[in-house]
């Protein structure tokens, strides 16, 4: 185990070495980014703005997931448990992070009268939840279905 001075010294160099000669703290993010790099969030308000956008992606997305967190980075098991079913498949999604819209996390709820997050849309027909898309990418199901949506769009 190493005493306190000679990690006390490491602490410094390790410092050192990653500021360089600047005595300014690192920083990792930068707050005088561009606008344009900023993420791009509609502004949802109220219930039937919400209905009017959750209508209008399931009509113009074949496959639509609502989720919690996006693709690259599901928020909650359960999201991530279908983004990787779908992508095992091959599937060509479109998706909604619900965190980032509470109207829109109510009111998919309510459009599907299914109460929880994620759900998935297949040619806008609701399918289901985590255990349902699961269950049909494990049986073959789920692949019959979007070969589906691939014969729809050719």
């Amino acid at each position: 185990m190493l005493s306190s001075v000679a990690t006390s010294a490491l602490r410094r160099t390790a410092t050192r070495q990653f500021r360089g000669t600047s005595t300014t703290p690192l920083r990792f993010f930068s707050s005088d980014s561009h606008d344009d790099f900023a993420p791009q969030r509609k502004e949802v308000e109220g219930e039937d703005a919400a209905m009017k956008m959750i209508q209008d992606h399931v009509d113009s997305n074949p496959v639509m997931l609502y989720m919690k967190g996006n693709p690259s980075m599901p928020m909650c098991g359960f999201s991530a448990q279908v983004v990787h079913a779908l992508k095992a498949e091959g599937a060509d999604f479109s998706s909604v992070n619900v965190l980032d819209y509470p109207d829109i996390r109510e009111g998919v709820k309510k459009f599907a009268e299914w109460p929880t997050i994620p759900q998935l849309y297949v040619n806008g027909e609701f399918i289901g939840g985590c255990d349902i898309v699961v269950q049909m990418h494990e049986n073959g199901e789920l692949k019959d279905l979007l070969k589906e949506v691939e014969t729809a769009e050719e």
